[in-house]
This record gives C-alpha cells, sequence and structure tokens, in this order.
C-alpha cells in the first residue's frame, strides 16, 4: 500500500509518557470492555455504549461509539499516526504495528495498538493549519486537511525548522484563525439556541442590554403588549422597545409590523432573534430607521464585545477563555 493510501490519524492522551515509552497508542472507555467482543458494526458499538453509559446524550453516544469503532476496526497496520505531546510540545509521527488490544489492567487507557514511533519534530517544523487540525477536540479522529504535510515531513530530506526558516509567510495562518473565530461564534449560537428558550432569552438579552449600558424593565410574562423589555440609556428619553424571539424560522415582515404598533412617538424599536429575517422582513427594516433588527449573527458579535460585563450566571452558559491567536500579515494594520 503506498503513502497515498493509508490513512493518518491524530491522537489525545493525558498520559505522553505511555504512548512515548511503552510505543502505543491507546484511548479510554475502560466500562465499554474488549472491543473485539462487540460485534463489528457501527449500530452495534452505539447500542453498547448506550447501554454502558445510560446518561449519555444522543450526540456523545455517536461520536463515542464512532471513535471506538474506527480504533478497533479501520486503523489498519500499516496506518499513520501524528501525537501531539504535550510534555516536551513535540510533534510525534509513528506507523500501526499492530491489532487492537485489550488490556483490563490499565488503569485508564485500556484500549491499545502498538506503534513505531518515526519521527519526534518541534512544532515550529509544522504549518499553523497542520497544527490545529491536530489540535481537534476529538481524542482520536483522521487527519485529512493537512494529511500531505505530515507525509512529508517522514522524508529524510525533511527540515525541522522548514516553517520558520526564509521569508515565505504561512499561508494557513489566516485561515486558521478565521476558523477558530467561526467555531466560537457557533459554539455560542448554538449554547444560546440549546439552552434559552421564550422567557429565557428575553432575560439574557435584558442582561446583554445592561452589560451596554442600558436600564432595563422585564415585561410580565404572558401579556399581550408585544413588548418584551424596556430600555432606557439614562433617565430621559427616549425608551427603547425590545421584542425578542428564540424561533428558529427566519421573522416576518408581520412580527416588525407589530413591534411598531406597540411603539409611541419618540419611541424607538429593537427586534432580537437567533435566526435571521426574510427578504420582506428586511426591506422593511430598512426603510424604517427607528427600527433596529439584530439576528443571530449581530447577537454574538454583541456578546463578544460585552461578555465581560454579562452576568456570572451566563458567562458559565458560555464559557469562554481570552486568547491570542496569529493572522495573516495583511490583516495587520
Amino acid at each position: 500500500m503506498s503513502d497515498e493510501e493509508k490513512r493518518i490519524w491524530g491522537i489525545h492522551t493525558k498520559d505522553d509518557n505511555l504512548f512515548l515509552r511503552r510505543g502505543v497508542i491507546a484511548i479510554g472507555r475502560k466500562n465499554m470492555g474488549d472491543l473485539s467482543l462487540i460485534q463489528a458494526d457501527r449500530d452495534s458499538f452505539k447500542e453498547k455504549y448506550a447501554e454502558t453509559y445510560p446518561n449519555a446524550k444522543k450526540g456523545s453516544v455517536a461520536t463515542g461509539a464512532g471513535m471506538l469503532y474506527r480504533f478497533a476496526h479501520e486503523v489498519e497496520i500499516g496506518d499513520y499516526v501524528v501525537f501531539p505531546s504535550k510534555i516536551d510540545r513535540q510533534i510525534n509521527i509513528g506507523v500501526i504495528e499492530g491489532g487492537y488490544e485489550h488490556h483490563p489492567e490499565a488503569a485508564e487507557y485500556v484500549h491499545q495498538r502498538k506503534v513505531k514511533w518515526l519521527k519526534h519534530l518541534p512544532r515550529t517544523s509544522f504549518s499553523q493549519g497542520a497544527l490545529y487540525e491536530v489540535g481537534s477536540a476529538m481524542t482520536f479522529f483522521t487527519v485529512k486537511n493537512y494529511a500531505d504535510e505530515y507525509l512529508a515531513a517522514l522524508d529524510k530530506g525533511f527540515k525541522k525548522n522548514a516553517m520558520t526558516s526564509g521569508e515565505d509567510e504561512d499561508e494557513s495562518v489566516g485561515a486558521t484563525a478565521d476558523e477558530i473565530v467561526e467555531a466560537t461564534r457557533d459554539f455560542i449560537l448554538k449554547e444560546l439556541s440549546k439552552n434559552l428558550k421564550g422567557y429565557d432569552l428575553e432575560e439574557f438579552v435584558a442582561d446583554l442590554l445592561r452589560a451596554m449600558g442600558y436600564r432595563t424593565t422585564i415585561s410580565a410574562h404572558g401579556g399581550d403588549s408585544g413588548i418584551d423589555i424596556t430600555a432606557y440609556k439614562d433617565e430621559l428619553p427616549p425608551r427603547i422597545l425590545v421584542q425578542v424571539k428564540s424561533q428558529d424560522s427566519d421573522i416576518k415582515e408581520a412580527a416588525i409590523q407589530s413591534l411598531k404598533g406597540a411603539m409611541r412617538e419618540g419611541d424607538y424599536g429593537l427586534f432580537v432573534t437567533l435566526s435571521n429575517y426574510t427578504k420582506n422582513a428586511q426591506k422593511y427594516l430598512d426603510s424604517t430607521p427607528i427600527i433596529r433588527g439584530i439576528n443571530g449573527k449581530e447577537l454574538v458579535d454583541l456578546i463578544l464585545k460585552y461578555y465581560h460585563d454579562l452576568s456570572d450566571k451566563y458567562k458559565k452558559m458560555i464559557p469562554l477563555k481570552m486568547v491570542y491567536i496569529p493572522i495573516a500579515n495583511n490583516e495587520q494594520e
């Protein structure tokens, strides 16, 4: 089998020494027992996983069972594996030399395969995109986008500091930064959609407005005024009447007209949705300057901008950490 036909796997662990000193790769889920005793198909693995972890969510069952199935049945001898070790911040590339083994005596990593480590390279040898791919949140995964770069690292003529020598810019930097930003945006919107429906979303929007410097009053639940929140920037008018919708479908023009009908002279309106606006609704907003519409994307922008001033309750619901990420030279001011 040629290198082009071999798959490259990526893996993470909390026990770097196990991998490096014993020449293995391994994954946990000890309670699953010997994977070779489970019928070799994905449905059987899902059934066993759901039985073993009855509190696991449906998505977690599919992800966990799929990972175990791939490790036991899809990995082939001769495949390559990339393992980023934390103890020395190296990228370790090896070749799979053995079939699936069950080690019940192990404290955690009972599912193992023998590996021959071929190269131990500094992280600076690889592009930012390649590093980001093997930094996947998953424990065991397929390396696809930068597989060729890792295969090239096995060549005898490969320079350990290939990505830091010369003046050529790492073209993957900008793309990687964009991927991180988009992943963060997706995470925020998913958490909002999952955790905040109806009145809960109204309370969140009121908290966000307070973080932005507005005084807010939430309308009594069950009222028919069409107004969910009233906001003021200071003691004086104008007041801002806010309507919040957590529906998944796009907002129609009639919903915004309803908000306008509840406004008095001098009022401003704000319509907030996690989804978007239909074409006619957007036209109506464009022609009605006293009402602003905020969609899911714009709401995420505001959350990122005012995150540190949100209530602790919501920061726990959407846990984020300030980090620095590389950007391409042409994005610098």
